[in-house]
């Protein structure tokens, strides 16, 4: 098999690994000394923060796999084409991409050929051949492999940027059912081994300039969602615990896409939920930006997202007691509970109201988003001018259409647009 042909089966192989990530580092290149740079623009397949699109090479070490996990179309029981890299092959690719200008950073990860030790051993050796020999600075995000010896694993820390285990499904039993192989106190204990290691190594950097960095764009995980029967409440629970216990920087969703027939998955035919990892992306975004906790976003009665609201509208329909807010007043926690106001936004409220009184016209020049947060604010004690605000009339603007009218074949037989979005709110009214 030539590297072509192991390109081909290992970058496909890949594309089940979430990597939408900036690189959250910043290693400049010393002049003539080395190739490549981390910058904190963003690496991956998305746009930086000043509109580049930069771009990662994302691939498997293997495709070779000792687990048979029922989700994953590369487990042992598959019949799928086979190939692995050598440490060496895999570094001269990526150098040659670099220098081409394909790519600007190295995602890496690895089926467990042999075992979890084996797999690791080989994904070192190609980071080592990189830092090494190859001078390449660049950035690197590897997935570091459940059951490896801690040992590896911190050896792993000091050649990649960022290190991720992926949790893979959010239950204990869903794992055990799905993923005989793993298990979650395997998935936890080397995500404890890495956070400790990332704060001794800040500690350490603190007290000496030039000391060693482990993981300086810290840890991440994955979950699959889909595959198994836990509800978004579960998920979003299991999310904020993450992120307390582990300091993740985040943690990623990967909508179950149908690989294999099986009586404990989805059918075959069954579409990726993707507006369910939508929704929770956006209630992400609420934990880590916005202040909010699990429980407020959901509870135990109301376990599953509005698919036709966002969760922070959402929010805001179910807790019309606490609004509208007074801009010229609110403290900058009050604002960022407001749908259409975001942290930019409720920054700059609270520097521009220190020398004037802000009205709707100084909001929208600011940046909120007023077609949302109209209903839920006043500015000078008034509310926007003309507008009538009913329970119904505020469900029906926040109300999201792409759900409802998705792009698809027209057909004489199917409901107006307009009809078909009146009908979603009549649904939603009665079910508050």
């Amino acid at each position: 098999m030539d590297l072509m042909e192991k390109l081909t089966i290992l970058t496909d192989s890949a594309k089940y690994d979430v990597a939408c990530t900036s690189s959250g580092s910043n290693t400049p290149n010393p002049v003539g000394m080395g190739i490549g740079s981390t910058v904190n623009c963003g690496i991956c397949h998305t746009f930086s923060a000043d509109g580049r699109c930069v771009s990662l090479l994302k691939v498997l070490m293997t495709n070779r796999c000792a687990y048979d996990c029922a989700y994953c179309v590369n487990r042992r029981s598959n019949d799928v084409p086979r190939a692995s890299f050598t440490p060496d092959e895999l570094a001269q690719l990526t150098m040659n991409f670099y220098r081409r200008n394909y790519i600007e950073g190295l995602f890496l990860s690895s089926g467990v050929e042999r075992n979890p030790d084996y797999a690791t051993e080989q994904i070192i050796k190609t980071l080592e051949l990189l830092r090494g020999p190859y001078h390449f600075t660049g950035y690197i995000h590897a997935k570091a492999i459940p059951g490896a010896d801690p040992v590896l694993i911190d050896r792993l820390g000091r050649l990649a940027n960022r290190l991720s285990v992926n949790i893979e499904l959010p239950s204990g039993d869903s794992l055990a059912k799905l993923a005989p192989n793993k298990t979650k106190q395997a998935i936890l204990t080397p995500m404890k081994s890495i956070q400790s290691a990332i704060a001794e190594s800040k500690s350490g950097l603190v007290k000496y300039k030039h000391a060693e960095k482990f993981a300086p764009a810290g840890q991440s995980t994955q979950m699959i969602i889909g595959a198994s029967p836990e509800t978004d409440y579960q998920i979003l629970h299991l999310t904020e615990g993450l992120y307390k216990k582990f300091s993740l920087k985040r943690v990623f969703f990967s909508a179950y896409i149908p690989v294999a027939e099986s009586r404990l998955l989805p059918s075959l035919d069954t579409k990726p939920p993707l507006l369910r990892e939508h929704r929770l992306y956006q209630a992400d975004w609420l934990l880590r930006y916005y202040h909010f906790e699990a429980d407020e976003i959901l509870d135990a009665e109301n376990q599953d997202f509005n698919p036709f609201l966002d969760p922070k509208c959402n929010w805001a329909i179910n807790h019309m007691e606490q609004f509208p807010v007074e801009v010229n007043t609110a403290s900058q926690e009050t604002l960022l509970r407001v749908p259409g106001i975001g942290p930019l936004s409720a920054k700059r409220i609270m520097m521009a109201r220190r020398s004037r009184k802000l009205d709707f016209d100084a909001l929208r020049r600011i940046g909120v988003v007023l077609k949302r947060a109209q209903y839920f604010i006043t500015c000078n004690g008034r509310m926007e001018h003309g507008l009538i605000v009913t329970p119904e009339a505020t469900l029906r603007a926040l109300v999201d259409r792409h759900p409802i009218a998705e792009a698809q074949q027209m057909s004489l037989f199917d409901l107006p647009a307009e009809i078909a979005q009146k009908e979603a709110v009549a649904c939603l009214s009665r079910k508050m």
